[in-house]
C-alpha cells in the first residue's frame, strides 16, 4: 500500500517542488475535513494559517493547535488527521529524502518549539 499523502489524499496535498534531496508539499483543508492514513518522512512544517486538528495513529491521538507563521520539526510518522477547529488549515511541508539516523517510532504530530 502506498502511504504517500499525495496519493492517499490527492484533494488535500499538492506537490509544489521536488528534486533528489527534498519534496515540498502544500496541504489545505476546511473545518471537519478528515484525511486517510498516510506517511510523512522527516519534514519541516510551516504553518500558513491558525488551525486545530486531531492526529491519530492506531490507538494514539494528539490534539494540535498551531498559529500561522510557525516552523516545526515533524519526525517521520504515519497518521490520519481531522480538522477539529473552525478555520481552514494551510501548511507547507518540506520533506527530507535522506535517510533518518534512527527516528522515534512513537512520534505523533509536530515537535514542541525548542
Amino acid at each position: 500500500m502506498n502511504n504517500d499523502p499525495v496519493t492517499t489524499n490527492p484533494d488535500l496535498y499538492q506537490v509544489l517542488f521536488e528534486n533528489d534531496r527534498v519534496r515540498v508539499l502544500e496541504y489545505r483543508d476546511e473545518p471537519g475535513t478528515q484525511s486517510v492514513p498516510h506517511a510523512h518522512p522527516d519534514s519541516v512544517m510551516i504553518t500558513l494559517s491558525n488551525f486545530r486538528r486531531r492526529l491519530t495513529a492506531g490507538d494514539r491521538q494528539a490534539d494540535v493547535e498551531l498559529q500561522a507563521g510557525q516552523a516545526r520539526w515533524l519526525e517521520a510518522q504515519t497518521h490520519s488527521g481531522h480538522n477539529t477547529g473552525a478555520t481552514d488549515t494551510h501548511v507547507i511541508f518540506v520533506e527530507l529524502k535522506e535517510p533518518a539516523p534512527g527516528g522515534d517510532p512513537a512520534a505523533l504530530g509536530p515537535a514542541a518549539t525548542p
